[in-house]
């Protein structure tokens, strides 16, 4: 049979709903309080509590030193008691000793219970705050326990109170004591008195909660609310998408005879529910945001600075309904939408069109295009003016005229964004791209201005040479920027020294050299016929004259010096005297060198009368390719600087007894001349 104290703690946990370890280290706490406070013991003295929760026996400890005498009994223990406990205990130690009181006493009861007390609250407020900081943006259900003039109060779950400020109500709703109510959490606060929970019932998310609750499509995902825009108690709209084929969506929310949203019109005391389909073209969209009136055209205005705008022109008989009681319709539309939209009615919308046509430069061109329907149109608002019937005819006709001089007026904004974009283009094509990366402060421009020019948006170099080459007044429209700060901008632009940048080969270049390198082991082939040895040397000149005509590419030029010759332009003329071909004159110096070392070979014919062809066929046993010829090594940045300094000598030299031709070359790395032999 469970013992009283069992029973009480039981119920504890019931009430209060809080961890079972939570409540047992609260008693322990509490008494170990309630032992301080019965022997006056310090703060600073260790001391353990242990509670059996079947028996509800409590056990103290406390830290005490051991001593040969003892003079206090509350932090002092002789060494035989220690002993007891620890049969290695020494003089001067400090030791765990049971010192459970026989009887705490009133003070001590009453201060364990304030402890229970004051550790049971605060794990109830934290509890409640982790609770309810999950449930945010979510729909609570609470009954009213106060009304008064700032609002009503709220029992929730956890035992907590919810606040519903007069503000977030629906405007004509009252609440009377032990009212369900159902609210959206629209925040949580944590304050030393606990949670401050505030509720909402005006809030446009409390809608879409209670739609999500009553139609199935929206809380499965095949129907998503888009748009939603309210003013409580009175009118909303929301704006709805299909997210799977053949699903309506604004069927859906209404529901069978509009049993789901009547639900929803109820909770809300009666506020009137607008569901629109979201359309991606905004002109369809905000005709149907002004609905239930009936459109004849809209026209956008995406280029406007600040918010977009959409001229909205309905029939004369729609327009109350457009605009709606105060204004309400077309301002829900313009949240809705997100667009500022200018209502007009057919005849004035005529009235400012021909108004436009008659004053506007602008409109000159259109004006002589409609020269003839302009008199007609003045006439059936003359008509309309006096109160005389107007025929659907020339409704028609005042549809149309509006139609084409709005539409003309989209078209020369279109024109006129696609001159300053092009404008823009030609300005950005004479800005360096490295200016957009060197701060301001690189510009050398003082440093009050370079602070006025980064509050008004110009944080790079690049971003102010811009807007110099687009529109200086820009910048000269900026408080505390005069022509002194002009003249010492334009100053600091003239004398703006740009970083360097390292240039890189081009890829024609890259493979020309490729092509050059290979040009030794074709050569090499022909190492039989001795005279092909003078072909041989001919063809590493050129390539390390291509080679180093592209090191000399790679390196800026100096005043006065001439531009670098091509790789293939440095190849051409020796390939073409050792092919047997025809060269210019500008050439001749050099064919001549190569003839004559051919001819220098004893038995040899000269290079005139033997081509690569016919000496191919003459040894084809001795075509042997070494790649190690072609092999490049890999190079360092470091290497590839100095190979710009350094030059690369090569020495042929042709072996008779073993038949085969040896290339030495010569390379400089780490400032020693190294000689590399290739066979």
């Amino acid at each position: 049979m469970k013992n009283e104290f069992e029973l009480a703690f039981n119920e504890v946990l019931e009430e209060k709903q809080l961890p079972r370890e939570l409540i047992h280290e609260a008693l322990k706490a509490a008494m170990v309080s309630a032992y301080r406070r019965s022997v006056n013991a310090s703060n600073n003295q260790h001391v353990e509590a242990d509670i059996d929760l079947e028996t509800g026996k409590v056990v103290i400890s406390a830290e005490k030193e051991i001593v040969e005498s003892v003079q206090d009994e509350r932090t002092e223990v002789t060494l035989e008691e220690a002993l007891k406990i620890n049969p290695e205990a020494q003089l001067g130690e400090l030791i765990i000793v049971e010192c459970t009181p026989r009887d705490f006493g009133r003070v001590a009861a009453q201060t364990a219970r304030q402890v229970i007390q004051q550790r049971i609250r605060e794990a109830e407020r934290d509890a409640q705050m982790a609770f309810f900081t999950k449930q945010l943006g979510e729909i609570l259900s609470g009954v009213v326990q106060a009304v008064n003039r700032t609002g009503a109060a709220l029992g929730l779950d956890m035992k907590a109170e919810g606040i519903l400020p007069s503000n977030q109500m629906i405007p004509g709703e009252r609440f009377r004591v032990h009212d369900r109510v159902r609210a959206l959490l629209l925040e949580v606060k944590n304050t030393p008195r606990g949670p401050q929970i505030i509720l909402s019932r005006a809030h446009r998310n409390f809608l879409r909660r209670l739609l999500e609750n009553e139609v199935p499509e929206i809380y499965h995902g095949m129907v998503e609310v888009r748009s939603i825009s309210r003013e409580p108690g009175q009118r909303s709209k929301v704006a709805v998408a299909a997210l799977q084929p053949g699903v309506d969506p604004v069927g859906a929310c209404v529901g069978i005879r509009g049993v789901r949203i009547q639900a929803i019109v109820r909770e809300l005391n009666d506020e009137k529910i607008d569901v629109i389909e979201w359309n991606a073209d905004p002109v369809v969209y905000i005709a149907k945001a002004l609905s239930p009136a009936r459109v004849s055209g809209v026209y956008l205005n995406e280029h406007s600075k600040g918010i977009k705008t959409a001229t909205v022109v309905v029939p004369e008989d729609q327009l109350s309904l457009a605009i709606g009681r105060d204004g309400q319709n077309a301002r829900l539309a313009a949240k809705l939408t997100s667009w500022r939209i200018d209502i007009k009615s057919l005849p004035e919308a005529a009235a400012d069109s021909i108004y436009k046509l008659q004053n506007d430069p602008q409109y000159a061109l259109q004006a002589e295009q409609e020269a003839d329907v302009i008199p007609l149109v003045e006439n059936i608002l003359a008509k309309k003016a006096e109160g005389r019937p107007v025929t659907p005819e020339e409704y028609q006709t005042l549809t149309q005229f509006v139609d084409r001089i709005e539409r003309g007026l989209v078209r020369q904004r279109e024109k006129e964004l696609k001159e300053e974009e092009e404008r823009q283009r030609i300005a950005l094509a004479d800005v360096p791209p490295v200016t957009f990366e060197m701060p301001l402060e690189d510009l050398g421009i003082p440093f009050r201005f370079a602070n006025l020019l980064n509050g008004a948006g110009y944080i790079t170099v690049g971003d102010l040479m811009l807007q110099m080459r687009l529109d200086p007044n820009e910048i000269l429209k900026l408080d505390g920027i005069g022509a002194r700060a002009m003249e010492a901008i334009d100053m600091a632009i003239a004398n703006l020294v740009l970083p360097e940048v390292e240039a890189e080969a081009a890829p024609a270049e890259a493979e020309a050299l490729e092509a050059v390198s290979e040009a030794p082991v074709a050569v090499e082939a022909l190492a039989e016929p001795a005279g092909v040895e003078a072909g041989l040397e001919a063809a590493l000149v050129a390539g390390e004259a291509a080679e180093q005509a592209i090191e000399v590419k790679e390196t800026p030029l100096a005043e006065g010096e001439p531009e670098p010759v091509e790789a293939t332009e440095a190849i051409l003329p020796i390939a073409e005297v050792m092919a047997g071909e025809e060269v210019p004159a500008g050439v001749a110096a050099e064919a001549e060198l190569v003839t004559a070392g051919e001819a220098a070979v004893e038995g040899e014919p000269a290079a005139g009368e033997v081509t690569f062809d016919e000496l191919f066929s003459l040894r084809p046993e001795v075509l042997k390719i070494d790649e190690t010829l072609v092999e490049e090594e890999e190079e360092t940045e470091a290497d590839k600087k100095k190979k710009k300094k350094g030059k690369k000598f090569v020495e042929i030299e042709y072996d008779p007894d073993q038949d085969v031709t040896m290339v030495k070359k010569k390379r400089k790395r780490g400032g020693d001349r190294v000689e590399d032999w290739d066979v």
